[in-house]
């Protein structure tokens, strides 16, 4: 099996998609799967900045260093780099279909709609909230990160 290369994507890349490139590292690596993860932003807000202080926080909780990860906006070309790209919500999911090259083999995706029974919810912005708004998040990131994993490893790719 090739290395499968996961990219998360939200609105600014600085809430959900790095805690979701975080849980799905941390997913991965327990499982034992060999796997590449970026996350992005569909939006320019944040490119070259640090996750939201209180992403960094949420995944520090769970043992995770994130400082490093750096914001980034998707790209045409992520289309081509990457087997899975991987929305928060809708709006996100709406932004991704219109930059998707027609002849792009990735497979996209709301991460909840890998979730059995969480099909069609999205991964909830924290940005506005506080801390509890991030522990949601991380709870939804990480079940979608586990669902993900399971079907990697199950061949799906």
């Amino acid at each position: 099996m090739t290395t499968p290369a996961i990219l998360f994507v939200c609105l600014g890349n600085i809430c959900r998609s790095p805690l979701a490139e975080a849980a799905f590292r941390e997913a991965a690596a327990r499982a034992g799967l060999d796997a590449t993860a970026d996350s992005a932003g569909t939006a320019d807000y944040h490119v070259g900045k640090p996750p939201d202080p209180r992403s960094i926080a949420t995944a520090a909780r769970h043992g995770i260093d994130i400082t490093h990860y750096r914001g980034r906006q998707l790209t045409a070309a992520d289309f081509d780099r990457f087997d899975w790209i991987v929305g928060m919500d809708r709006s996100n999911m709406r932004n991704i279909e219109h930059l998707r090259p027609a002849n792009s083999t990735a497979k996209v995706t709301m991460l909840m709609d890998l979730v059995p029974g969480r099909e069609g919810a999205e991964v909830a912005d924290p940005w506005y909230g506080g801390e509890d708004n991030f522990a949601y998040t991380w709870e939804d990131v990480s079940r979608g990160a586990e669902a993900l994993v399971a079907l990697l490893r199950q061949g799906g790719h």
